[in-house]
């Protein structure tokens, strides 16, 4: 009987402890604990910074560029090419006297100065804006008339700096002289004016233009305007067709100057160009 007895007080004893085990079992917190590394000094590494999701929805927007007195200048001797251009409508102007504004040199130093009067350089601005001269011939020796400018200083006005320059070597092979003049004729910039001694089929000699886009990779061509590279004679007095967004590919342009005793020269307006109204 005794084994019986101690049987059901066993029974009994745990009947009687049930509903607290199971209590208890709930009451426990089994949620899951990160585990948390200390430094040597007993401190706890701080949690890294989220990584924020990149997803394919968010596009980089370029700001706009600031339209500037330089691009004001630049835009206003394109405009009046063009209106030249229309005006003339393909017909040959006389370009044959030192007073015409169709001979090449003329046409651009025309476009120049009927615009730069409302236009200064920040550093000298109480100086008239100038446009050099080509550089005489005999200061081109050993290469021919046309290819340079004269070297006005900015102090004298001229807001001018020769950005490029090609000049044949007779010390390098033909090859690697046109490869130099394909490089130079990439670095051409809207509104760079353009300055060359060629050999072509337009005739041999100086030539001067004004390029209205960037070099163009896409195409590898540059857009330009120009007067007199094409035009005739007529009793023996030249007339000059005016151009306006002409396009040839930088090869053609290099075959025009890449010949011994030739080159050509991009000027490039100075970034400090403001208004004359600034400058009062």
């Amino acid at each position: 009987m005794k084994a019986k007895q101690w049987l059901c007080l066993a029974v009994a004893l745990l009947l009687f402890l049930h509903p607290a085990m199971a209590e208890e079992a709930e009451d426990e917190d089994w949620s899951i604990v990160e585990n948390v590394i200390l430094l040597p000094d007993g401190q706890e590494i701080p949690d890294p910074d989220p990584v924020e999701e990149v997803t394919d929805d968010v596009i980089a927007v370029e700001e706009p560029q600031e339209y500037t007195p330089r691009d004001d200048l630049i835009d206003r001797i394109i405009a009046l090419g063009q209106e030249k251009y229309e005006e003339t409508g393909g017909r040959a102007q006389r370009a044959h006297y030192a007073e015409d504004i169709y001979v090449c040199k003329n046409f651009t130093v025309y476009l120049f100065r009927q615009n730069r009067d409302d236009f200064r350089m920040a550093e000298y601005p109480d100086t008239t804006l100038v446009i050099p001269n080509n550089l005489p011939s005999a200061e081109c020796k050993p290469y021919s008339y046309g290819l340079a400018w004269e070297d006005i200083p900015a102090s004298e006005g001229n807001p001018f700096y020769e950005a490029a320059s090609f000049r044949y070597d007779t010390e390098l092979s033909e090859e690697e002289n046109m490869e130099l003049a394909l490089a130079f004729m990439r670095q051409v910039q809207k509104g760079d004016f353009f300055q060359m001694s060629a050999e072509y089929e337009y005739g041999t000699g100086a030539h001067s233009a004004i390029m209205i886009s960037d070099y163009d990779p896409a195409t590898d061509t540059v857009h330009w305007m120009d007067s007199n590279m094409r035009g005739k004679r007529v009793d023996g007095i030249r007339y000059g067709i005016v151009q306006f967004d002409e396009e040839k590919s930088i090869q053609w342009w290099a075959e025009c100057f890449c010949k011994k005793t030739r080159g050509a020269t991009l000027y490039r307006l100075r970034e400090d160009i403001i208004y004359a109204s600034e400058a009062e």
